[in-house]
This record gives C-alpha cells, sequence and structure tokens, in this order.
C-alpha cells in the first residue's frame, strides 16, 4: 500500500473512529511540527516528515493502551509496507535508545517485549525518527506549546521515572541539533505557541 497523504489521512481518520481519544489531534499537531520543520531541513522531505508524524501514534486504534500501542503501530504499518513508519511507531517513544527508560507500562507479552527491546537497542535513528521523538513534545492535542509544558502534562499522566530527567534532557538536546539545521528557534515554525502554551 502506497505511503502517501490521502490513505495516511484516511487511516488515522479510521483510526481515530476504532479508539475515540484526543491522541487523534495530537497526532495532527505533531505531524504539522513535523512538517514545518522539515521545510527547513535540507535533507528531509517535510511531506514524509507530515506523514511519519500522522502515524506515530496510529497503534492506538486497537484501543486504550499503555506501551502496547507502540508494537501495534509497528504492525500495522509493517503490514501496509510501511517499514520506516513502523519503526517510528517504536522509535519515537525511545529517545535514548533503552527499553529501560519507558515511562510507560509494558502491557504486551513477553515475547512481545523482548521483541521491542532488541528492536530499540538496534534500531538505527536518522532525523525521522528524532523530528518526531522531537515534535510529540511539542504537541498538545490543543496545539503547539512549549516543550516544558508537555514534559509537566506527560509526567502527571505517566508519573515520575527513573528516565524522566535524561529523556528531557535528550530532546533539549534534539531541538538545539534541529535549530543548528534550521538557523532558528523551532518555536517561530509552530504558529499560536504562544497562546496555547499560556491558555
Amino acid at each position: 500500500m502506497e505511503l502517501n497523504i490521502q490513505t495516511v489521512e484516511m487511516a488515522l481518520t479510521e483510526a481515530a473512529q476504532s479508539n475515540p481519544g484526543a491522541w487523534a489531534d495530537h497526532s495532527r499537531y505533531v505531524a504539522k511540527a513535523c512538517k514545518n520543520i522539515a521545510s527547513h531541513c535540507k535533507d528531509l522531505s517535510s511531506e514524509q516528515a507530515y506523514l511519519f508524524g500522522l502515524l506515530h501514534d496510529i497503534g492506538r486504534y486497537a484501543g486504550v493502551s499503555s506501551e502496547r500501542h507502540l508494537i501495534d503501530g509497528y504492525r500495522y504499518c509493517m503490514e501496509r509496507g510501511w517499514g520506516k513508519a513502523a519503526q517510528i511507531c517504536i522509535s519515537h517513544a525511545f529517545m535514548i535508545q533503552d527499553i529501560d527508560t519507558s515511562i510507560g507500562e509494558f502491557d504486551v507479552s513477553d515475547e512481545d517485549y523482548l521483541f521491542m527491546k532488541d528492536f530499540v537497542a538496534n534500531a538505527v535513528y536518522d532525523d525521522y525518527d528524532r523530528l518526531v521523538q522531537l515534535c510529540d513534545a511539542l504537541a498538545m492535542p490543543t496545539g503547539f506549546c512549549l516543550l516544558e509544558k508537555r514534559f509537566v502534562d506527560v509526567t502527571i499522566r505517566y508519573g515520575i521515572h527513573p528516565a524522566t530527567i535524561d529523556r528531557w534532557k535528550k530532546i533539549l538536546e534534539i531541538k538545539e541539533l534541529f535549530e543548528e539545521q534550521i538557523g532558528c528557534s523551532v518555536y517561530t515554525l509552530l504558529p499560536g505557541v504562544v497562546e496555547n502554551s499560556f491558555r
């Protein structure tokens, strides 16, 4: 199945109907942030970045879950031949490539856990993986926001874990890497970020 805007937007719409929730609007803002930033990066396709952003949480189609949505998304994309999108369904949650840095619960089988552990440790990340990791932290379901607002939002919902601070540091590091590429603050590319952060 071809990876294009029409196919992916239809997939997200169907997934949101299967499991309604704020995750779908969050995914749309992640996608827009990916597109806006990628359009200023010479080695990235803004359309590809947009599609990866839309699909990063597609595993939530299967219902309410914690880390299971990562492997559900991986399988969903692999079944359609979307290999890179499948990787990002898992990699977006592991800016540090260590399964123990997860902030969620592994509501998966032992076999799936071992698969994910190996996958995370051995995946080769590129700027698409890193871009989705960054934009996942720049988007609330209501719009773009400061990283710190999203950090607090996620921590309130998931609690504080041993890797929380290191995960924040990694995202800030990724932000700096992209700002070096684009020559400005990522926030200048996110319309409404001030209003949404302080509402």
